[in-house]
């Protein structure tokens, strides 16, 4: 049977030519594209914006660490510094905190007993010290400790106040323990928190302050002036304790946040800092 060539060469041409445009409408296989950073950032982005509310001897400390998670993990923090006393208040009357870092282990653990914080995360992170501290224009010879304190000239000592400030009722014990409480508590000026006490002597509207060692190695006072460690049997252990709200809108990104704390990273810089951590012993 003769199909004639040109018929072939039509058919063929035919053929060829519907292969093409089925392979032209036909979809691509998708490939795996790497992902942009865009993507990359929004997929680590899961735990959202975690609320912090910190005690304000961590205000240095706690702007590293968030920012290192925030790093580590796309999240978002948003940290607010005060007084523990004031911020225990505040979440009792329904702050809208995710965790709560107190310069005292005890307002965690009430918070725990009322029912306002995650039953069992209440976690020792570090505890804390005290030290006299001058500026460094200060004529004050600050190695005589406490004794430095009946000095005439001064005329204002800054504190935290004793009342919501842990870092207040260290100092105000230590001055009692030393024997010059009543030598200078009518020259005493009350910070709202212990970094208000640390700005009056910064500033020099105190001569001398007994403030939080962790604020005197920060940036602004690191530098700056000259400090006298006061014994540690002067005064209770400064134990500090972080808390999961249980009213929490993110209790992943909480409990994810508290895991960061106890991460070697993390339990470094606070030593950094000056604290005492847990499960170590003290120099």
């Amino acid at each position: 049977m003769n199909f004639g060539g040109a018929n072939v060469r039509r058919n063929l041409t035919g053929c060829l030519l519907v292969f093409a445009a089925l392979a032209l409408a036909a979809p691509f296989p998708k490939m795996r594209a790497a992902p942009s950073s865009a993507a990359s950032q929004a997929a680590r982005k899961s735990c959202g914006t975690v609320s912090v509310a910190a005690a304000s001897d961590l205000s240095y400390a706690m702007n590293e660490i968030a920012g290192n998670f925030e790093k580590a993990t796309g999240c978002i923090v948003r940290v607010s510094s005060g007084s523990s006393g004031n911020f225990l208040s505040q979440i009792e009357n329904g702050a809208p905190f995710d965790v709560f870092f107190s310069a005292d282990i005890e307002y965690p653990k009430k918070l725990e007993s009322e029912g306002l914080a995650t039953a069992g995360s209440t976690y020792l992170y570090a505890v804390g010290k005290i030290v006299l501290w001058v500026r460094s224009d200060s004529r004050l010879d600050i190695s005589k400790g406490f004794a430095v304190l009946r000095d005439p000239s001064i005329q204002k000592v800054s504190i935290a106040n004793p009342q919501h400030a842990p870092y207040g009722r260290a100092a105000e014990e230590a001055l009692r323990k030393a024997g010059v409480y009543d030598a200078v508590k009518d020259r005493l000026v009350l910070g709202e928190n212990i970094s208000q006490a640390a700005q009056f002597v910064e500033s020099g509207n105190a001569d001398v302050g007994v403030l939080a060692l962790s604020l005197v190695l920060s940036p602004p006072l690191k530098d700056n002036g000259r400090a006298w460690k006061i014994p540690e049997n002067l005064y209770s252990p400064i134990q500090q304790g972080v808390v999961v709200l249980s009213g929490s809108k993110n209790p992943q990104g909480a409990h994810q946040f508290l895991d960061y704390i106890k991460s070697p990273a993390t339990r470094s810089l606070l030593e950094r800092y000056g604290f005492i951590l847990p499960d170590e012993k003290k120099p």
